[in-house]
């Protein structure tokens, strides 16, 4: 249950991490240019962007990094998942003799004869 819980929180901060960093602009390029302008202090101010999207993304950072760690934490504290092919057959589940009657595909009155079957006998045109 808090794994599931701690997954969509790793995604959502994931994708939040994205956007922050998108949005963000180059060291030397100014804000107004990636949005088609020449001023700027239209998005968030001439210098209240840098220090809101940086701090914004610090801080999702660390929310990301520490959730990693706890994801790792209560995945390797889980016991491992056993499969079915894992466990051993019961002895009393295996049977070495199977009736005749129950092979399927045959009936119970075409059960092979006990003696061998005649050689195929070859044809009489063939040469010797």
């Amino acid at each position: 249950m808090i794994y599931g819980i701690l997954l969509v929180v790793q995604v959502v901060v994931s994708i939040s991490i994205i956007a922050l960093v998108l949005m963000q602009h180059g060291k030397g390029a100014d804000a107004g240019a990636a949005f088609g302008s020449g001023a700027s202090a239209t998005v968030f101010g001439a210098q209240g962007s840098a220090n809101f999207l940086s701090r914004a993304t610090a801080f999702l950072a660390a929310v990301f990094f520490i959730n990693g760690l706890a994801l790792a934490y209560i995945a390797a504290s889980e016991p491992e998942a056993r499969s079915l092919m894992d466990e051993p057959t019961p002895a009393e589940a295996v049977e070495d003799d199977i009736p005749i009657g129950d092979v399927p595909g045959m009936a119970p009155d075409d059960s092979p004869a006990d003696e061998p079957a005649d050689p195929p006998s070859r044809p009489q045109d063939v040469p010797q």
